[in-house]
């Protein structure tokens, strides 16, 4: 029995396999269906997919460009709400709406607030502000 996947042709192969067990189950009523040793199977073809699937790296993420598009993507990897992001940095929520449309450039007191609170790299701030 094979520990790990190799190469993506192996992941394919299993990948076809357990496709056809669900097809299988799907058309049948469900996985009661399977035998034993198919659920057993496809329980152990699942484990190596996802062994392979946590190996392979993710597709990188496009680094913001300038200071409203970080400061967005911060409130997202937070899940922060912008009157919450407003709150945390102490200004008023169409202060900080105005920074995130552009309308606004940022105090020097504002971007030390970005750098302690969410962590922007103060370089990144100074050159895109």
């Amino acid at each position: 029995m094979k520990s790990y996947l190799k190469t993506e042709e192996e992941y394919r192969q299993v990948m076809e396999r357990i496709e056809t067990y669900l097809t299988k189950a799907t058309a049948s009523g469900g996985f009661q269906s399977l035998s034993d040793l198919e659920k057993d199977d496809l329980r152990r073809l699942s484990l190596l997919a996802e062994i392979y699937e946590d190996g392979v790296p993710f597709m990188p993420i496009r680094q913001p460009e300038n200071l409203p598009d970080m400061i967005a993507l911060k409130m997202y990897e937070r899940k922060l709400k912008q009157k919450d992001l407003a709150a945390l940095l102490g200004v008023s929520a169409a202060r900080l709406s105005e920074i995130l449309s552009g309308k606004r450039k940022v105090s020097l007191d504002f971007a030390k607030r970005l750098h302690r609170e969410l962590g922007i790299d103060p370089a990144f701030i100074l050159e895109t502000a």
